[in-house]
């Protein structure tokens, strides 16, 4: 099944965010910032990334309900759940 990418502008948005984060962090490692702000920071990228990939799962789902087409096994959208737990 092929998404539709109109649909997932908000999660390449979010995703765009999340690197962003992710140089953010990198930074401050290399200018020795304090260990409470990286690993506050570490986890914003984490949840960003962990939003992003439930949403494009969601919208796979999504299309495969409308179009009335299995497209992808109830067996594999489960393993793309639990990947991501």
């Amino acid at each position: 099944m092929e998404l539709d990418p109109n649909e997932l502008a908000p999660v390449i948005n979010r995703l765009k965010r999340a690197q962003g984060q992710l140089t953010a962090v990198t930074r401050m490692l290399e200018e020795g910032r304090d260990c409470k702000d990286v690993v506050t920071q570490l986890a914003a990228v984490s949840k960003a990334l962990d939003r992003a990939g439930f949403a494009i799962i969601a919208t796979g789902l999504e299309q495969c309900i409308r179009s009335e087409d299995p497209g992808m096994a109830r067996k594999d959208l489960e393993k793309l759940f639990l990947s991501l737990a």
